[in-house]
């Protein structure tokens, strides 16, 4: 589920703007259910007591604390101080002895210079933070520590929040039980926001989506086995699974119509596109509305579609699962899916249980994130997909995030695999992205784009060209065109070529 439009830059021309019950659960051979809130929130547990302890703030002043935490060791404890003994010794005294002279050994002077690069006036208000991901070292900073909008790299957050919740294997389940009244049936969303009007078979901009006449199907089935039941005549939509507005206050309602964004709702189809087979398609206006249509006609003969909830302990006639957590999370990253992003964010403030809202989810990711041991002190998490200004992350976050995702701790190797690839895959291979002398870094650069009409970001992980390992946040922030693509890219093209010689000049 979470700027004028993020970069969902898919097949984009450069220059335009981009439970009742629970719902989430790992599919088995036999009956498996939905998995728990509350075993997740008992798991998470001794997680948010770590994250109370480790948490910094990071208002007004708190880019000093950041960096404190994010700061080399602590200083040695002071010696211990001598005893005084009973009896009074006389002192010996010493051998003189000639020290030999001590020498510090000359700071490291790197000289390979980006300043150039640096003050390219397309990259308007620059932030940017250069990590040697193997030592640690922080090569180049500027304004590293201040938190400032993500736009669509903050779904790397999002992704890591999800993984740390969910196995990457997990699925979510779309499920119809039997309604309240005779000869009716419940449609009840469990925020699957890639089930599919689609015929079985067919591939939409979800790979690996369930199709809604496979669970007509099985609900027609469920319905004929027992001979008391009347006709199937009535069908009720409960997407009660999220809660609250389903669009955000401080998302440009352009992006609905250009095709990055619907109304965030836990019950919908082809993430409400009109063309469920592209990425770029534009959404409708009542998600809710499309889904219900599509499965009337699909179970058929029923004549009354009308919204509500599921019965408490009702019996369950059919369910279809949702691509797992790994593709969700890859397609969210690899063409910046803002429809996505926004799922799992919510689902994860559902299953840690801070509520199904826009509110829920600062609350939920910070604690879900809070595990990776790096300072959280500047973040504030307004949506999952980034489309909001309001998200904040300092860069000095990705750097230490993406060290731990290119090692591929826990199970954040998942992002490393989904991040698009320069010159190759996703929203860095197209035609104006890592082009002309940038071409150097052709599969160098793994990273996450972003863009909202304030700003231009890219951040990952780069495979320098003396092999030095890199991780590094670019912001172009303020007042800024799409030529600010090229500018980052050249930037980064620099710190390819510079490695671990890049001057902090």
């Amino acid at each position: 589920m979470p700027r004028v439009s993020d970069e969902t830059d898919a097949a984009r021309p450069a220059g335009t703007a981009g439970e009742p019950a629970p719902a989430t659960g790992r599919p088995s051979a036999g009956d498996a259910g939905p998995r728990g809130i509350r075993g997740l929130i008992a798991r998470n547990r001794a997680l948010a007591a770590a994250a109370a302890l480790v948490a910094v703030a990071l208002a007004g002043g708190g880019a000093v604390a950041l960096g404190t935490a994010l700061s080399g060791p602590p200083a040695p404890a002071p010696a211990a101080m001598p005893t005084e003994s009973a009896t009074p010794r006389p002192t010996p005294t010493p051998t003189p002895v000639t020290a030999p002279p001590t020498t510090e050994p000359p700071a490291r002077v790197r000289t390979c210079s980006v300043a150039d690069l640096a003050a390219d006036p397309r990259l308007a208000n620059l932030q940017a933070q250069v990590m040697n991901a193997g030592t640690g070292e922080v090569l180049y900073d500027r304004g590293g520590l201040t938190a400032s909008r993500t736009a669509s790299v903050m779904k790397v957050v999002t992704a890591a929040a999800a993984l740390a919740v969910f196995s990457p294997d997990d699925r979510f389940a779309t499920r119809v039980v039997r309604g309240a009244e005779p000869g009716s049936v419940v449609l009840v969303g469990g925020g699957d926001v890639t089930l599919s009007r689609t015929p079985s078979g067919n591939e939409t901009a979800y790979p690996g989506a369930a199709h809604l006449d496979e669970l007509a199907r099985q609900v027609r089935e469920a319905w004929a086995a027992d001979p008391s039941n009347p006709p199937l005549t009535k069908l009720v939509l409960d997407s009660s699974l999220f809660g609250g507005e389903t669009w955000h206050a401080s998302w440009d309602p352009v992006v609905r119509g250009e095709g990055f964004m619907p109304h965030m709702t836990a019950l919908m189809v082809d993430g409400d596109r009109d063309d469920p087979y592209a990425n770029v398609s534009a959404r409708g206006t009542d998600p809710v509305g499309r889904v219900g249509e599509a499965f009337a006609a699909a179970l058929g003969g029923v004549a009354i579609v009308e919204r509500g909830t599921a019965p408490a302990g009702a019996v369950e006639l059919g369910r279809v699962w949702s691509p797992t957590v790994a593709q969700l999370v890859d397609k969210s990253l690899v063409v910046s899916d803002n429809t996505v992003a926004e799922m799992l964010a919510r689902l994860v403030a559902i299953e840690l249980g801070t509520g199904n809202d826009f509110a829920a989810i600062d609350p939920a990711v910070r604690q879900a994130i809070a595990g990776y041991g790096i300072a959280r002190g500047g973040i504030r998490v307004v949506d999952g997909s980034g489309l909001s200004p309001e998200n904040t992350v300092p860069p000095a976050y990705f750097t230490r995030l993406f060290a731990k995702v290119d090692a591929r701790e826990g199970n954040l190797g998942v992002i490393l695999d989904g991040l698009p690839v320069s010159g190759r895959t996703g929203s860095l291979s197209y035609a104006d992205r890592f082009a002309g002398d940038n071409a150097v870094a052709h599969g160098a650069v793994l990273a996450k784009t972003g863009w909202i009409t304030t700003g231009y970001t890219l951040s990952g992980i780069i495979r320098a060209q003396d092999g030095t390992t890199l991780t590094f946040a670019i912001y172009a922030l303020g007042d800024v065109t799409a030529a600010a693509k090229q500018a980052i890219d050249t930037l980064a093209t620099g710190f390819y070529r510079c490695g671990d010689e890049l001057a902090d000049d």
